[in-house]
């Protein structure tokens, strides 16, 4: 059968020729008149790196001005509370690296970068390399004008532990929130060699900090031979899923279950990257087998369109154990997905 020469002909008089670069569709038309200027779309190989291709704002920590930006995506370049492997301080710089995320989201159709006033606005700003409750305290401080700015915070690690205060300084304005968390680990775990703050524990520090709401936390992804360290979770009411349960249970009822334990309320969203099984992601402090595939991940947080989200961040990535960048280009397109969902939500300045 011979393809209609007819309709080959009509097809090359709308896309041949001097129409090659038109967009006919009214829906994707709109979308290129965002995206492309004088005929062309800025090169994702030239100029400064920064995540997503956004806008690079540098912030005075001093004196902060953040003007009318709704987003402030913020790298933490901050590894001291790992246990195992270090590197995630590494992590903003990998994913600042990745040259072709978005710009448009086919399945949350929209092109974040355009959609929303959003920039990379740099580093948390240490007070010392060495000590991690400085540390801490530095990205509270931080985070905290970030969110009093009306911003929401966007962060990418570092270890896990940098949540926690992140969580302390979006509380503040917001009350104790809910968390959809996605990771191969609780991160409810106790002091361990003398000091509660690792990448262990982030969560169990933020419920009893007030800052963290229990009920309203899901843990999806979650597997290994640390669950005996997880029952804080379980005795606090947090709702966890383990990634055995992921292919029974199935990606859209997981969808539902965590919309229906985060309800209206204010929601943080962390991912750490370790969620992803090592064979996709092996570039991480704490790999464990068995992991999701990234085609889950991103089928779970496209199906949050519409919650309440106050904040989120991508963890644990540590470049120097993944020779091919898999690990980075897996947190930054999910660095992308988070984002998408920030245009959807409730909580973005000037709605």
């Amino acid at each position: 059968m011979t393809f209609d020469e007819k309709r080959l002909q009509e097809l090359r008089a709308k896309y041949g020729d001097d129409n090659a670069g038109e967009i006919f569709d009214e829906k994707f038309a709109k979308v290129g008149e965002k995206i492309f200027s004088n005929g062309t779309r800025a090169a994702p190989y030239a100029g400064i790196p920064t995540f997503l291709s956004a806008p690079h704002r540098p912030i005075d920590p001093a004196a902060p001005d953040f003007g009318d930006l709704q987003v402030g995506i913020v790298g933490v370049p901050m590894d001291l509370g790992v246990s195992n492997r270090p590197g995630s301080r590494f992590g903003p710089r990998a994913l600042r690296a990745i040259d072709r995320i978005g710009p448009y989201n086919h399945v949350l159709e929209c092109a974040p970068i355009f959609d929303l006033k959003v920039a990379d606005i740099g580093d948390v700003p240490f007070s010392s390399r060495y000590r991690l409750e400085l540390s801490h305290e530095d990205i509270e401080k931080h985070h905290t004008k970030i969110v009093e700015a009306g911003l929401l915070p966007l962060s990418v690690g570092g270890d896990h532990s940098i949540s926690h205060p992140i969580l302390k300084a979006v509380a503040k304005k917001h009350g104790p929130v809910g968390l959809i968390h996605i990771d191969a680990h609780c991160d409810t775990g106790g002091a361990f060699d003398q000091t509660k703050f690792h990448h262990g524990g982030p969560f169990r520090n933020a419920v009893l900090d007030g800052v963290l709401d229990p009920t309203r936390t899901i843990q999806i992804g979650i597997r290994g031979p640390a669950e005996y360290l997880w029952e804080f979770s379980y005795d606090s009411g947090m709702t966890v899923i383990h990634a055995e349960e992921v292919t029974g249970l199935g990606i859209p009822a997981i969808i539902e279950k965590a919309k229906q334990i985060i309800g209206d309320g204010p929601t943080y969203l962390s991912f750490d990257v370790d969620s992803l099984d090592p064979s996709i992601a092996p570039g991480t402090g704490t790999p464990e087998v068995g992991g999701l595939s990234s085609r889950e991940v991103l089928e779970l947080i496209r199906g949050l369109k519409g919650i309440n989200l106050v904040g989120g961040d991508v963890v644990e990535v540590a470049p120097q154990y993944d020779a091919t960048n898999n690990t980075a280009h897996a947190g930054a397109q999910v660095l992308f997905e988070i984002l998408s969902l920030m245009v959807y939500s409730p909580a973005i300045k000037g709605r």
